[in-house]
């Protein structure tokens, strides 16, 4: 058993110094302090690293398909009374919706920014008494309404019960409707006199769009949009105003759902008309985008940047009507990010580098600076001498 402890003793790579033989000096104390601070800084700093995690980015070509692309909006035009916005969206595959009302929400607003009402957009409409029937007769006791179309029905047997299915039924036909007082429902509706009234007005329309992953614009324009023979119109005749301000301030504009560390450029931008009716457009690159978190939580997002530009109405060389369009683009690159934890074993053998190595150079240090000293001083003993 003594033999075994002798060659265990015999391994020993860190033999022992009599503490008579230490020779302790201020330089090497100096250095102690030093490195011990330095050792303890680059400590917390791995510890830091260690306990949050780190994302990881790469880029893949994004083979996708037949996805959609969802775009949340909250955009205010000050200017612009509710009740003459309307939303549209189209891509290059040929799909369009226009005047689209489900998932929006528009809320009116004094001239002080105040919001006066708000309600789902395309939901409700007034009670109407004794309205005309389809066959020209008023409704009368235990009959049951069904209000004409005025020649744009599509069958025989639809009915328009509102001023807004009128209006919806004359979009299909790709008509406009340019006296709406001569229209039953909207004259009993108070239509006109509810758009005067809001005049003055501005709106916030807030809510979110489903379109095809593919390249697209949505806009948002006064009137009602219609399609005839392959071209989209505007109806603006039944508003009667030469000029719409199309002022408008951006308070969240995201392709797809929040995550951490995407920064949304149009967030707060605010743009004011100077001049007359024009056109304002954003063009913009959605960049797909895939964020998973440390637990495996997976988010499909998208990040996108813009560039914008004013289209003035002069000499009437405008083909557009006046409005807010935003013209996305899709890019075939897709950026993922992975937040990753750093490894136990990894974060020990970092800690195990920082502390050898600051031990060691501090011991080369101590060194250099000890035996400069004794040289020196032995030069000047012997000057001395001589």
């Amino acid at each position: 058993m003594v033999g075994v402890m002798n060659r265990l003793r015999n391994l020993d790579a860190y033999p022992k110094i009599n503490e008579d033989f230490y020779r302790r000096t201020l330089s090497g104390g100096v250095i102690t302090l030093v490195s011990s601070i330095v050792m303890l800084i680059l400590f917390f700093s791995e510890l830091q690293l260690y306990l949050h995690p780190v994302t990881e980015t790469q880029l893949r070509v994004d083979t996708s398909r037949g996805e959609k692309l969802r775009i949340n909006f909250d955009v205010t035009f000050p200017a612009l009374q509710c009740s003459i916005i309307s939303i549209d969206t189209m891509d290059i595959s040929g799909e369009r919706h226009l005047d689209v009302r489900h998932d929006i929400i528009k809320r009116r607003l004094d001239s002080h920014g105040n919001v006066i009402e708000a309600k789902q957009d395309g939901i409700g409409h007034t009670k109407i008494e004794k309205p005309l029937q389809k066959h020209g007769g008023r409704l009368e006791h235990n009959e049951t309404y069904c209000g004409s179309c005025f020649g744009a029905e599509m069958t025989d047997e639809a009915c328009c019960n509102s001023c807004e299915e009128v209006r919806e039924a004359y979009r299909k036909k790709g008509w406009a409707l340019s006296d709406p007082e001569s229209i039953d429902q909207c004259k009993r509706e108070g239509f006109v006199q509810k758009v005067k009234d809001e005049e003055g007005e501005g709106c916030n329309v807030h809510g979110f769009l489903e379109v095809n992953k593919v390249a697209g614009n949505f806009h948002f324009v006064p009137g009602q949009s219609f399609h005839h023979s392959g071209f989209q119109f505007h109806d603006l005749i039944m508003f009667h105003q030469g000029n719409y301000n199309i002022s408008h301030k951006v308070n969240r504009l995201a392709f797809g759902d929040f995550f951490p560390g995407v920064v949304n450029p149009l967030d707060g931008v605010q743009w004011n008309q100077e001049k007359q009716n024009g056109v304002y457009q954003y063009f913009i690159k959605v960049v797909p985008s895939v964020y998973t978190d440390a637990h495996e939580n997976t988010i499909q997002s998208n990040q996108f940047s813009v560039t914008e530009h004013f289209q003035n109405a002069e000499a009437g060389r405008m083909q557009s009507p006046p409005g807010v369009f935003f013209y996305y683009d899709l890019s075939p690159i897709k950026v993922i990010f992975e937040e990753q934890h750093v490894e136990f074993l990894h974060f020990l053998t970092n800690v195990c580098a920082i502390v050898g190595g600051v031990f060691t150079v501090s011991g080369i240090v101590d060194s250099f600076i000890y035996h400069g000293q004794r040289a020196i001083k032995k030069k000047m003993e012997i000057g001395k001498f001589n």
